[in-house]
């Protein structure tokens, strides 16, 4: 048997980052399994649909590099194609004749039927069962209409859903392959909508007749399905089919362990592709959420998570999204890179910038320079977003006080002999021969041959290389500006004095 996982999002805006721990888990076993992932879109809630939604998505997982092997996906112009062939088209609101096929299959067979309640009638429902502390939920009202006068009241327009037919005793019980065996009582679940009054299904009716056509073995979702697990069953078993296995992931919760949400944060993949996250930290991230292959090792590439990721090892309890270790795993990963790749996706990042735009992109700065630069604060920055401001004082001296020049044991008539000095020092210096460790050693000879102390030398050489209180050692900055900007600004802290 081939192994079949799926993710089957909505198309409401943009991809969760629950969504895309969804994803990553049922790409993980499908590959370690040299299984199937297919991509469907469940688009029937159209309430809540977004225009770009599916292209949103599809941006997502291609960054996060979780492509599917069959369903919705782009082509090489990022163009929206579906592939495969199991049941038709992969996006529901094109499928809907099946659904109706396969509803109307089970109002013959007496397991659903028509209901004809108004919403007013539904509400009071709702408000009589709470206020009395009853378990809400459909009373069954119209199960028992004669199913030819359904029919016929149904056939002359009049407005109506179609329920599916709960069993009112005994209980379900499966085995999840993340909480074992779990129980639910039939006597308290209620009579699903599986039609809508407007000719759409509900998530309940498609998803059991998508999984069962596309061929799913696996189905990997969030916890909040968990309910509806007795109501799919109880589909298998009226249309006479096998339920594939069920995985139940934990919720993702904020630090104070409430649900995950936009309220206190972003939780939409896109936010963190613009702050500059890289997709190998967010995937190492993601995967910890839940799951956890034991040991010390918290470094894994998306290829070790595949070798490494079963059931077993995914918990049951809620995971906290920390920030604080997104940004512990990003900075790690930043450490780690090839410095070519580094340049290569840093570029969007730093030619975002109108001022370093102007430096770069009058071609003043090759790919060999740009990796210097970057270096210089490739340990210091969190994120990608972060370098340009970091990196700006190398494009562009920014304005500064000209007592910052001073060091804080140090006088202005000290700097005055100081700055002068280092300046014609450094002039000796050749083109050829102009890097850090050269630098560091002439100056650090000067410094004793005139009896300076270190800080009272190296504090201004740094504050008139990078006009900052806070920045990378003079050498370093000095190295990456060349002899001639270096002795520039020099020269300028100089006539600031």
């Amino acid at each position: 048997m081939t192994i079949r996982t799926r993710f089957a999002p909505s198309p409401t805006g943009y991809l969760h980052v629950g969504g895309l721990r969804t994803a990553l888990y049922a790409y993980c076993f499908a590959k370690k399994n040299e299984g199937k992932f297919v991509l469907r879109i469940e688009d029937t809630d159209r309430e809540r649909f977004v225009a770009d939604g599916t292209q949103n998505i599809l941006k997502s997982l291609y960054w996060a590099g979780l492509i599917p092997d069959e369903g919705v996906m782009f082509d090489n112009e990022e163009n929206i194609i579906q592939k495969g062939d199991c049941g038709g088209s992969y996006i529901q609101s094109e499928r809907s004749d099946i659904y109706r096929e396969h509803a109307d299959r089970l109002i013959e067979q007496g397991h659903a039927y028509h209901c004809f309640c108004a919403p007013e009638r539904l509400d009071e429902l709702r408000q009589f069962q709470q206020l009395n502390k009853l378990p809400t939920g459909y009373d069954g009202h119209c199960r028992e209409i004669n199913p030819i006068e359904a029919q016929k009241r149904a056939s002359d327009g009049e407005k109506h859903v179609i329920r599916m037919k709960m069993p009112k005793e005994g209980e379900t019980v499966f085995n999840d392959e993340i909480r074992g065996e779990v129980r639910f009582k039939n006597e308290l679940i209620d009579d699903q909508v599986i039609m809508k009054s407007d000719g759409f299904p509900t998530y309940h009716l498609a998803v059991v007749v998508d999984d069962h056509l596309m061929k799913i073995t696996h189905i990997i979702r969030g916890e909040e399905w968990l309910s509806s697990v007795p109501k799919h069953l109880q589909l298998y078993k009226y249309f006479g089919w096998e339920s594939p296995k069920m995985a139940h992931l934990p919720l993702l919760l904020n630090a104070d362990k409430s649900k995950l949400s936009k309220r206190q944060g972003d939780v939409a993949v896109e936010d963190y592709v613009k702050k500059g996250y890289l997709k190998e930290a967010i995937i190492n991230f993601i995967a910890f959420l839940g799951w956890n292959p034991g040991g010390e090792r918290e470094i894994y590439s998306l290829d070790e998570i595949i070798n490494e990721f079963n059931f077993d090892k995914v918990g049951k309890s809620g995971a906290i999204f920390n920030l604080q270790k997104l940004d512990w795993f990003n900075r790690e990963y930043l450490k780690k890179m090839d410095l070519a790749e580094l340049v290569q996706r840093a570029k969007e990042f730093l030619l975002a910038d109108p001022e370093i735009f102007s430096a770069i992109g009058e071609g003043q700065y090759e790919d060999k320079d740009l990796a210097r630069v970057i270096a210089l604060e490739r340990e210091r920055v969190t994120t990608f977003s972060e370098l340009p401001e970091a990196l700006k004082f190398v494009f562009v001296l920014p304005k500064y006080k000209s007592d910052l020049l001073i060091w804080k044991k140090s006088s202005v008539d000290e700097l005055q002999n100081i700055l002068p000095g280092l300046k014609d020092l450094l002039s000796t210096i050749s083109v050829q021969s102009w890097d850090r460790t050269i630098l560091e050693r002439t100056v650090g000879d000067w410094v004793k041959e005139k009896g300076y102390s270190v800080g009272s030398v190296l504090w201004p050489m740094r504050v008139a290389l990078s006009g900052q209180e806070n920045s990378p050692g003079p050498f370093e900055i000095a190295e990456v500006l060349g002899k001639e900007e270096s002795l520039n600004r020099i020269d300028l802290a100089i006539s600031n004095i």
